[in-house]
């Protein structure tokens, strides 16, 4: 009888040997895509059709494993050199914001900023950190080139470490 239960000692090495496969095998690309673009979307999907054109974010404490909820955040835009502040908020229970931050003639093509708290959030928490902390700020940049399209920034953080992505 074959026992194809795997240990814990055999877990890593069998993981990283299927990855390995997988990787060998190359990326999966249309046969008409030209050879230098990368596989994926070139816009925006449409699963928000019915909703307008819009800026919008979403804090997630991947520490605790919830929304970042009462995220202290100042939203910039490039202006003459300099980012000019446009509004400053804490994100609602939800780790969103209650609005969007762009929509309607707000909405147009730039270079904007995040500025997350995030040393705040956790002081607020009660969380016993390193002081001064490893992150205090986060400044998250973008540009949004075509306002037609939706954007939603999804925004995963801890007291050590952060990364963002954009979302439609």
């Amino acid at each position: 009888m074959s026992n194809n239960t795997l240990t814990r000692r055999q877990f890593l090495p069998a993981g990283l040997a299927l990855g390995g496969m997988v990787m060998s095998a190359g990326p999966a690309v249309a046969a008409d895509a030209p050879a230098s673009a990368p596989a994926g979307l070139s816009t925006a999907p449409t699963s928000m059709s019915a909703l307008s054109p819009r800026l919008t974010m979403h804090a997630i404490d991947i520490f605790h494993g919830s929304p970042g909820a009462a995220m202290p955040v100042e939203f910039s835009m490039m202006d003459g050199g300099a980012y000019k502040p446009l509004k400053s908020f804490e994100t609602n229970k939800g780790g969103r914001t209650d609005e969007p931050l762009l929509v309607g003639e707000s909405y147009r093509a730039g270079r904007y900023e995040v500025l997350l708290h995030v040393a705040e959030y956790f002081e607020r928490l009660g969380e016993k950190l390193p002081n001064p902390s490893f992150l205090s700020k986060v400044p998250l940049r973008f540009v949004i080139r075509n306002p037609a399209e939706r954007i939603h920034l999804a925004i995963l953080f801890t007291p050590w470490s952060y990364s963002y992505y954009r979302g439609s």
